[in-house]
C-alpha cells in the first residue's frame, strides 16, 4: 500500500536521504533499523508531509502523495505515533481521541471504547489531562490517538524509548495484537530481539541510504550487518 522511490530531503542546505526506496504491503511489518543520525526520522518525517521531500516519491496506493499536506496524507490510511509521542497536553485523554478522530466505514474500525479496551489505564484515566500522563500513558494515547484515525498502516517513530520494562511489554503486546489484526506497521525502535520477533522485514539505514534489507531470520544470521550498522 506504501511505496517510497528515490526519496530525497534534508534540512537547509544539508541534505540527509540519499534516495531512499522501500514498499510495505497490506499487513506487513516492517522495522527500520539504524543508529542515531542515520535518517529514520528524517524518511518518516518526508513521508507523513512534515518535511518536504527534494525528489522521489510517496506512493499510496499507487497515488504519489509526496509534499502533500499531513493531514491528506493521514487521510490517505496513515497513522503516525511520533516520537516524543506529542499528546495535546491541555486536553484530557477522552479529548485527545476525539480530536484526530476519523469514521470508519460499515461501523466498524477503532473507537474511543476500543482503544480504552486495547488500554484499559487509559479508560481509568479518560479525564486527565495529556500533561498529567506519564510517559507510558502517553505513549498509549498516542498510539491510541493513531488507531482513532482509522489507518491501514501506522507508523511509530521510537515506539518505546525512554519507557519503563513493563510499559515496554505492554507496546510490544499491542503490536503483536494489531499485527494479528492485519494492520500494517512501519516501527523504529532501538529494541532489536522485540522487533526480530515483531517484523516480516527489516530495513538499515547509513548515512540516508538503506544499505541492507530482509527477514528476521537473515538478520540474526547476518552478524555483520549488526556489527557494521546496527553496533550489535
Amino acid at each position: 500500500m506504501l511505496r517510497i522511490e528515490n526519496l530525497t530531503a534534508g534540512y537547509g542546505t544539508a541534505q540527509v536521504l540519499f534516495g531512499v526506496s522501500f514498499a510495505i504491503g497490506a499487513g506487513e511489518v516492517v522495522a527500520m533499523l539504524g543508529r542515531n543520525g542515520m535518517g529514520k526520522t528524517t524518511t518518516i518525517r518526508a513521508v507523513m508531509g512534515l518535511l518536504r521531500p527534494w525528489g522521489g516519491s510517496v506512493l499510496v496506493d499507487g497515488v504519489d502523495r509526496a509534499g502533500a499536506p499531513p493531514h491528506r496524507i493521514a487521510r490517505s490510511g496513515i497513522g503516525l505515533v511520533p516520537e516524543g509521542r506529542r499528546v495535546f497536553p491541555t486536553l484530557t485523554v477522552e479529548e485527545n481521541l476525539v480530536a484526530t478522530a476519523r469514521q470508519a466505514g460499515a461501523g466498524t474500525g477503532w473507537t474511543q471504547e476500543r482503544v480504552y479496551g486495547l488500554f484499559p489505564r487509559l479508560a481509568e484515566r479518560r479525564g486527565h489531562l495529556g500533561a498529567q500522563l506519564s510517559g507510558g500513558e502517553q505513549q498509549m494515547l498516542a498510539i491510541g490517538r493513531a488507531l482513532t484515525t482509522n489507518p491501514r498502516l501506522v507508523i511509530l517513530d521510537e515506539a518505546t524509548e525512554g519507557l519503563a520494562p513493563m510499559v515496554r511489554d505492554e507496546i510490544w503486546r499491542c503490536l503483536a495484537t494489531l499485527r494479528s489484526e492485519g494492520l500494517a506497521i512501519l516501527v523504529i525502535d532501538k529494541n532489536i530481539d522485540a522487533l526480530q520477533r515483531l517484523a516480516d522485514r527489516h530495513i538499515v539505514l547509513e548515512k540516508g541510504e538503506i544499505v541492507w534489507e530482509g527477514s528476521s531470520d537473515a538478520l540474526a544470521a547476518d552478524t555483520a550487518v549488526g556489527a557494521r550498522y546496527l553496533h550489535l
